[in-house]
């Protein structure tokens, strides 16, 4: 019998490694892995138990490398990086739909795998525009799928017609991104905490009355950054977290956000979705046509 082909899986970044244990589970792989940070946790609750190697010796290991892509590490570059230097096959999986240069380039160095897949013909157009020379593959979002799968299984499911609503409010860290990105942490005109205020002053633009607004951190920040929102806001706030993150968007009825892939997982699971983005900061980046915009909820009122 030949040997098995071993892949060297490597994330650090929550979205990334979302899409790469779906995938990881339902290819069956013989996988070596390098996970650092959010994926890791990831990863286990997926697959079980993993034992994490460090890059070098995951990828030399292996016949090939499958990797996300992160803007808060530098381990997915290096691996593709390393790939290349020693003659090894290197494949990205793309999360999202913003800041595709931007995930492979270092200190003005641009470092491409050999192949990038990305999960939905908006984003496959997207990145035959800007990575034009570089193999883009069509592959149908692992992560979506167990998301539509779960959905169907869900135990807690939230009547259509509740009086009072269930929101979730998913975080992502703008502040640190745009810093890391720009050098500027307002480079967006705005940061987490002013789309979160903006949200919770205006939340009866939601039209009904509020049973609970569960505040997700993202898996990268500190359990206790929004803590201040208790004190500052007269409202029936909670924060979330424990639960995985589909469980927390089964029991809500609107996903509030400002660009998270977490909203596309609410529309996925049927849920109402808005962006938060405050007035000063861009459109919102997600292409689905069903999220709506707080700022347009707002002007349609005056």
């Amino acid at each position: 019998m030949n040997d098995p082909i071993i892949v060297a899986v490597i994330a650090h970044d929550a979205g990334g490694a979302e899409v790469l244990s779906s995938y990881v589970r339902r290819q069956g792989l013989h996988c070596l892995y390098a996970l650092q940070g959010p994926a890791r946790r990831i990863f286990e609750r997926k697959l079980g138990n993993i034992e994490t190697l460090r890059l070098d010796e995951a990828i030399r290991q292996a016949d090939w490398v499958l990797c996300g892509t992160s803007w808060q590490s530098e381990l997915e570059f290096d691996a593709i990086k390393l790939a290349r230097a020693i003659g090894k096959r290197s494949v990205a999986f793309l999360d999202h739909w913003v800041n595709y240069q931007e995930r492979f380039e270092r200190k003005g160095e641009l470092n491409l795998p050999d192949e990038i897949w990305v999960g939905d013909p908006i984003a496959a157009e997207l990145a035959v525009k800007i990575f034009g020379e570089t193999p883009i593959r069509l592959v149908e979002n692992p992560y979506f799928v167990d998301i539509r799968a779960e959905v169907l299984a869900a135990s807690v499911v939230r009547p259509a017609d509740a009086e009072r609503l269930a929101v979730l409010y998913v975080c992502e860290p703008v502040r640190e991104h745009a810093l890391r990105q720009h050098g500027n942490e307002h480079y967006w005109g705005y940061v987490e905490e002013d789309a979160l205020r903006y949200f919770l002053a205006n939340v009866a633009i939601l039209g009904k009355p509020v049973e609970r607004i569960l505040i997700r951190p993202h898996p990268s920040e500190a359990a206790n950054k929004y803590d201040w929102a208790k004190d500052e806001f007269d409202l029936p706030i909670a924060f979330g977290g424990t639960r995985s993150l589909f469980e927390e968007i089964a029991d809500s009825d609107v996903v509030v956000g400002c660009s998270s892939m977490a909203m596309v997982v609410g529309l996925l699971a049927g849920k109402r979705v808005i962006s938060s983005i405050p007035p000063g900061g861009p459109r919102c980046a997600l292409p689905q046509p069903e999220i709506e915009m707080m700022q347009q909820l707002l002007s349609r009122t005056t």
